[in-house]
């Protein structure tokens, strides 16, 4: 995401003198987008601070599921591995997918699955650590709840 981001902006440095083509420049932007949303900011802003601040501010040592919350932080790997893979396959479709440019007829369908397929394993890793919060949420409240009759 980062090297994307420098290479736009190494197109900006001067008016009228493209250094990167058109068609690599929206392949850029859509990558950028994409890399930064799924890959770094929800797994760093649900998961990372998520691992982090539960147990801290619960009083406990570690998350109640530990397996569970690394199968969330390995499910990442073979997510990024889906995405480069889409990329060379050729998956432009812009990172908001709209129907007419991820159709066959703008784009490869394999790059496309692979796309999809790398963004459905990183939602995979996302509701596993928050099953994991879940129930550590739960099991800390429901020992400190009393039942008054």
């Amino acid at each position: 995401g980062l090297s994307f981001s420098l290479m736009i902006r190494i197109n900006f440095l001067e008016p009228y003198y493209n250094v990167i083509y058109t068609d690599c420049y929206n392949f850029l932007i859509t990558n950028h987008g994409i890399i930064m949303i799924f890959f770094f900011l929800m797994p760093i802003l649900i998961g990372g601070f998520g691992n982090y601040l539960i147990p801290l501010l619960s009083g406990l040592s570690d998350l109640n599921l530990p397996r569970l919350n690394a199968l969330s932080a390995w499910l990442l790997m073979p997510s990024v591995v889906f995405l480069i893979v889409s990329m060379c396959l050729g998956a432009g479709i812009g990172w908001t997918f709209y129907p007419p440019l991820s159709s066959s007829l703008f784009a490869s369908s394999k790059g496309v699955d692979f796309l999809m397929f790398s963004l459905h394993l990183a939602g995979v890793s996302s509701i596993f650590s928050s099953i994991n919060f879940i129930c550590t949420l739960y099991s800390v409240f429901s020992t400190n709840l009393v039942a008054r009759t």
